[in-house]
């Protein structure tokens, strides 16, 4: 008895997404599915290609299929499909599907360096990946990302400079290394607006946003003036930390942005020589506050002295030392924050208009 494309489909319903909770058909993600004897043809879209789950979703499928009776053959093509999250501020940006913000409630908890791995990571799994360094006061972001030279122009618009595969904006092309910024929260706002509208960023799944830290004039000038798909708070585990990142996610939510998650940065010092892990600042305070605060848990990134070096140097330690464990833990945070991206925008409704670029 031949195959029916009827038994395909009520074999694919039995497959769901862990992360969404509904199954493979009622989410559209089964393209291009053909039938002809007992071969089987069909291409997975996923959510994101930054899929953490992909390997256990695609042997799922494989073995749906192969229970059903007559099937013979199976051939399966993944790709992705980045979905945006609906509009929570004023407008969004034409072909940025996703911009989330990176912020901290204070200073010093790497999370610079955190934005630019996650991008990176992101970029390595095959997303279109955005980072724009929103700390006009200390923009560290070229040189992390080891970006010298300054944007080009498009007409009257900016076009980022790119490195690793991800795009990216910053103050610091803008003034001399040296240079001081003393501006007020008008100015600042101006700045905020100009990297986002005049910016030609093109095609984007994820447009990182470095916050910097606080919750002062940027932070309330980017909620304002775009719409955010959520955002992701970093933090070191010592309460000292942990105070002002309560803060950090109560503004958000004052102002409707979802958060994504939480990260603990510098979650221990594995020692160089015999990789023995001390918990200089405590341990287990990001999962506390996450837990307080309802909010998921995305990771625990350690402290290792690559992470400085590729910091320094402009080579990122996703990049330079893809297996040692900082950069699984940013390559697994990366995976579960566009997871969670993925998420919030199953259950968006339909965005703002959009500026035309």
């Amino acid at each position: 008895m031949a195959v029916t494309e009827k038994q395909i489909m009520d074999a694919l319903r039995q497959v769901k997404d862990p992360e969404l909770g509904r199954d493979v058909i009622t989410l559209g993600m089964i393209k291009d599915l053909t039938v002809s004897g007992g071969k089987v043809s069909l291409t997975l879209e996923l959510t994101t290609p930054a899929c953490p789950v992909r390997e256990t979703f695609e042997q799922d499928l494989k073995t749906a299929l192969a229970a059903v009776p007559g099937v013979t053959e199976i051939e399966l093509k993944t790709t992705a499909q980045v979905r945006s999250v609906a509009a929570f501020g004023s407008q969004s940006i034409a072909g940025v599907s996703n911009v989330i913000a990176i912020a901290s409630g204070k200073g010093g908890v790497g999370k610079s360096t955190v934005s630019v791995n996650l991008a990176v990571a992101l970029a390595r799994d095959g997303a279109r990946v955005g980072l724009m360094d929103a700390d006009i006061y200390g923009p560290n972001i070229p040189l992390m990302m080891g970006l010298t030279q300054l944007p080009a122009l498009s007409g009257d618009k900016i076009v980022p400079a790119e490195n690793f595969g991800v795009k990216v904006m910053s103050m610091g092309f803008l003034v001399k290394p040296d240079e001081a910024i003393i501006w007020r929260g008008p100015m600042l706002h101006g700045a905020i607006s100009k990297f986002l509208k005049e910016v030609v960023w093109g095609e984007l799944d994820y447009l990182l946003v470095d916050l910097p830290p606080g919750t002062g004039d940027v932070q309330l000038s980017l909620s304002q003036v775009i719409a955010m798909s959520g955002a992701l708070i970093v933090t070191t585990p010592q309460d000292v930390a942990l105070m002002d990142v309560r803060k950090s996610i109560t503004m958000f939510e004052k102002v409707k942005v979802p958060l994504l998650g939480v990260v603990e940065n510098m979650s221990s010092f594995i020692c160089p020589h015999c990789n023995k892990a001390t918990d200089i600042f405590d341990k287990g305070g990001g999962v506390r506050a996450a837990e307080q605060m309802k909010i998921p848990f995305l990771g625990e990134i350690p402290l290792l002295l690559q992470v400085r070096e590729g910091s320094d140097s402009g080579h990122p330690v996703v990049l330079t030392h893809p297996d040692s464990p900082a950069s699984q833990a940013f390559v697994q945070i990366a995976r579960r924050l566009a997871a969670r991206v993925s998420v919030l925008a199953a259950a968006a409704p339909a965005a703002d208009p959009v500026w035309k670029t």
